[in-house]
């Protein structure tokens, strides 16, 4: 039904940023919930950020560092991040759609996923 593919993730040293961005193969973003995760290896999915209408959600982890935004005419979602550091290391995903009221929880849409690397 939707497709969402993640880009650009890559290297970054500590103190550095990166954008990532979630292209929808159709009208996506503006119609539903738009959410951020992550997963280090061995650790359970993170939820990073989302937004609700015109509401935006943080994790502690990442609050003051992280910005989401979306472009509903273009069908594209952005993460920019800023102050990486090694615990930010970690494949990042986009996902659309809350199936539940908590937008930390499941969604109905996920992408493949960009991996993030942050060097000290």
């Amino acid at each position: 039904q939707v497709q969402l593919v993640e880009s650009g993730g890559g290297l970054v040293q500590a103190g550095g940023s990166l954008r990532l961005s979630c292209a929808a193969s159709r009208r996506t973003f503006s119609a539903y919930d738009m959410g951020w995760f992550r997963q280090a290896p061995g650790k359970e999915r993170e939820f990073v950020a989302a937004v609700r209408r015109s509401t935006l959600y943080y994790s502690d982890s990442v609050k003051g560092r992280f910005a989401l935004s979306r472009d509903n005419a273009k069908n594209m979602g952005y993460l920019q991040m800023n102050s990486l550091q090694p615990e930010d290391t970690a494949v990042y995903y986009c996902a659309a759609g809350a199936r539940t009221s908590d937008l930390t929880g499941e969604y109905l849409y996920w992408g493949q996923g960009t991996q993030v690397t942050v060097s000290s």
